[in-house]
């Protein structure tokens, strides 16, 4: 198995957040694959990266005015569906983790995180799932609705501010853009406990240093194939 992210899939060959990119991702035999969630207007989690539909789609407005029923009549890209949380959650089952991404934007998406996770409850994948977000009160507010779910928290630059939230939430995972690496952070990580994820890293010697330099570091990536060869190489 390779120990990676497959962030949105494998979008450099399929659409991103689509079931044909995570499947191709699972083909591979990636440990992880890294989604966004967002919440159409009559609350279903939906797996999209924008929140509008404009990029990926051939339709155009905002993720929360389409109902389901609208948002599944859009192409995402060579026939795909957007798809709901469940569908990708149930195809990963017993195969693949799954890194959720609560696409949350202060109030944007009211419910968001009691429907992700009654979803993740419905699927029964409890166990092989962890949740994040940008936005630290949303994985708060997840953490209040759930005891046990495993939490992380996304960072663009890396910071000490981190680990007081991480160590009041229980968060074990900690995702930061992958050029704030550094020995000190790492090793900070290492001490508290905390799976380190540096994202989104597709340059084959960027992934070279990632994997000498720090081969306890995940690497979630767009480029699979490229990631699996370095990976194998060590």
């Amino acid at each position: 198995m390779i120990t990676g992210l497959a962030h949105r899939g494998y979008p450099k060959k399929y659409p991103e957040n689509t079931l044909a990119s995570f499947q191709a991702a699972l083909d591979l035999n990636y440990s992880h694959l890294e989604l966004d969630v967002q919440l159409t207007r009559d609350g279903v989690p939906v797996v999209i990266h924008d929140t509008t539909v404009n990029r990926t789609t051939n339709g155009t407005g905002n993720v929360a005015d389409f109902t389901f029923a609208q948002i599944r009549e859009l192409d995402a890209g060579g026939g795909q569906l957007i798809p709901t949380l469940e569908e990708v959650l149930l195809l990963a089952k017993g195969r693949a983790q799954v890194d959720i991404e609560l696409k949350q934007s202060g109030t944007l998406y009211p419910g968001l995180e009691a429907q992700v996770l009654a979803t993740i409850q419905a699927a029964g994948v409890q166990d092989q799932v962890f949740v994040t977000s940008f936005d630290h009160y949303s994985v708060v507010r997840m953490r209040e609705l759930s005891d046990s779910l495993e939490l992380g928290l996304v960072l663009y630059g890396a910071t000490p501010a981190v680990f007081p939230l991480a160590r009041e939430i229980r968060a074990k995972y900690v995702s930061v853009k992958h050029i704030y690496l550094t020995d000190a952070f790492a090793h900070r990580c290492g001490e508290e406990g905390i799976q380190l994820i540096a994202w989104t890293i597709d340059d084959e010697a960027d992934m070279q240093h990632l994997r000498s330099r720090y081969p306890h570091i995940w690497a979630c990536t767009n480029e699979l194939e490229r990631w699996a060869g370095v990976f194998a190489s060590k």
